[in-house]
């Protein structure tokens, strides 16, 4: 396995982190070409939680992309900072970043993972436990709506936010128990996504993609045997 990109994702990348907050990683890597060819294809994901560590095969991660994953997305479009692994097959992916992205997926996308933040809303009971996880569930339908209508507004990714306290303080007026909040923000969005003319095109440019993930096994043939 040779990693071609990896980062620290999540509210540290946000600027959401609070003194408890989990360092979220996430990467791309790629396998041996030939080792897709036997009986036993390497694993597609390699995921831990201690430290919290999400590695996709590149083939996968491509695919995640390309459904307009947020948290796949998000790895191409980190501040430098945010960057730990950086090889020349990982710039690339980085500069062909736009070549994923299509307004039907990422409006569902961003929407539908917005969508699944305040159902888990509505299932909390009000311990401190649950008050604790109901503002983390808050700041991240905020965070996903934002992100969302300005790429898609844009065509590009804003993942450091520029106010965060404003995200922290609708986490805990939700917890608080003002659900209506969240859900009219979610119909706000709802209503933008109608309204907001995209630069975004209709399909994600597949052919790009695949000029790329088919440089990366290339690159990962074994050696020519010299000839004598």
């Amino acid at each position: 396995m040779r990693l071609l990109l990896s980062g620290i994702v999540g509210s540290v990348a946000y600027g959401l982190a609070g003194p408890g907050s989990d360092v979220d990683r996430i990467g791309v890597f790629a396998a041996p070409t030939t080792a897709f060819h036997g009986l036993h294809p390497p694993r597609e994901s390699m995921v831990t939680t201690d430290p919290d560590v999400t590695l996709h095969e590149c083939g996968k991660y491509a695919r995640l992309a390309l459904s307009g994953n947020p948290t796949a997305t998000e790895l191409m479009w980190l501040p430098d900072d945010c960057y730990e692994t950086r090889t020349e097959l990982g710039e690339r992916l980085i500069a062909v970043r736009s070549a994923f992205l299509s307004a039907p997926r990422v409006r569902d996308a961003y929407l539908g993972y917005a969508t699944q933040q305040f159902r888990k809303l509505t299932t909390r009971d009000a311990s401190v436990g649950g008050r604790r996880r109901s503002a983390k569930h808050a700041r991240h339908l905020a965070r996903l709506l934002h992100q969302g209508r300005l790429l898609y507004a844009t065509g590009q990714l804003e993942i450091r936010l520029v106010d965060p306290r404003w995200f922290r303080d609708f986490g805990e007026r939700v917890a608080s128990g003002a659900l209506d909040e969240a859900e009219a923000l979610v119909a706000a969005a709802e209503r933008d996504f109608d309204r907001i003319r995209t630069p975004l095109p209709d399909r994600p440019d597949e052919e790009t993609v695949e000029r790329w993930l088919l440089d990366v096994r290339a690159a990962h043939l074994p050696p020519e045997p010299a000839r004598r």
